[in-house]
């Protein structure tokens, strides 16, 4: 028996959504419904020409409305900003949704009680789930701990460390207005150490309870580019994850700045440090990493609409594979 063939609307085209698109084309179990952009420039555009595929015959949309009424299996949901509305409309309508947003991550608290409530019902009454992944959060922050999580039976701490080698970045808006590289110190703004906690929380809070240490407290440091986000157990740090953004390695030498890709430590009866770093020449990455986020969501399409009702963690589901699930 053949795998079912999944109907997928991409929502909003990106730098992430694009590669994603990209993949829903070329994917064999998945046939793309349609295409939200937010961009009225591209509405018409053949789908396939926006990501620069052959043409597909389906054209790009900026009508919300024309998206919800194709009532696709799925939807992968990657806008820059959440509108709780569209999710709603979506899952209300028997829609699955897979995203990036962060919202939607550790069960979806991080949207607030009212707003959550209103998702799990519109799930309810859809007979459809929501599920959020990517790389970071996502891949780094549940499914690789997750899996190193399997191999202990007392946890002491799990730490994860990113570190980006942002000197080929052709953002200078990112680098040196967001980020304020280049800027005396006290330009800085300190809100950075808020968003990421906010960004990262609900994720780290899904490895916290899976080590049996729920998160009762959270802060957030700073120092210069660095940024650590500290989940702690009646006091004890239990979950800490630090960002490590720069443009030279010629910083404070106790920083131990490594190339770009992630370190994840577990501390426990079997620990384990773990190096992942992307092996492509700095000047190549651009094309390379949005694949990093925009694969994962992909590949979860066929778990997610095969799934039960309701907000989705990682720990809901069963390992993702190119493949799919098995019948």
């Amino acid at each position: 028996m053949s795998a079912p063939r999944y109907r997928v609307v991409q929502w909003a085209t990106g730098n992430i959504g694009t590669r994603a698109l990209r993949e829903v084309i070329r994917h064999p179990e998945l046939e793309l419904a349609g295409v939200l952009v937010y961009d009225p420039a591209k509405a018409g555009i053949d789908a396939g020409v926006l990501c620069g595929e052959e043409p597909v015959g389906v054209g790009a949309t900026d009508d919300p409305a024309a998206i919800k009424a194709l009532a696709a299996d799925c939807v992968l949901y990657m806008p820059r900003a959440f509108d709780i509305d569209d999710v709603v409309d979506l899952l209300e309508a028997g829609t699955n949704i897979v995203t990036t947003r962060g919202e939607l991550f550790g069960g979806g608290h991080r949207l607030g009680a009212d707003a959550r409530a209103r998702v799990l019902d519109a799930c309810k009454r859809g007979n459809s789930s929501i599920y959020a992944t990517g790389s970071s959060p996502g891949f780094i922050t549940e499914v690789l701990p997750l899996a190193l999580l399997s191999m202990q039976r007392r946890v002491d701490c799990i730490e994860i460390d990113e570190f980006a080698n942002m000197s080929k970045r052709d953002s200078p808006h990112l680098l040196f207005e967001q980020m304020g590289f280049g800027r005396p110190v006290d330009s800085y703004n300190p809100g950075r150490a808020a968003y990421l906690v906010g960004e990262f929380s609900p994720s780290l809070a899904v490895l916290a309870e899976a080590a049996g240490k729920p998160v009762d407290e959270w802060t957030g440091t700073v120092a210069a580019q660095r940024t650590t986000v500290i989940g702690k157990h009646r006091g004890v740090d239990i979950v800490r994850f630090s960002a490590n953004w720069y443009c030279t390695t010629d910083v404070e030498a106790a920083w131990e700045l490594r190339p770009t890709g992630w370190r994840v430590r577990v501390h426990g009866d079997a620990p384990f440090d773990v190096d992942l770093t992307f092996p492509v020449p700095l000047e190549d990455l651009g094309p390379v990493t949005p694949g990093y986020t925009a694969n994962r969501p992909v590949n979860a399409v066929a778990y997610v609409c095969a799934a039960a009702p309701g907000i989705l963690s990682t720990i809901d589901l069963p390992v993702m594979t190119p493949a799919g699930p098995r019948p």
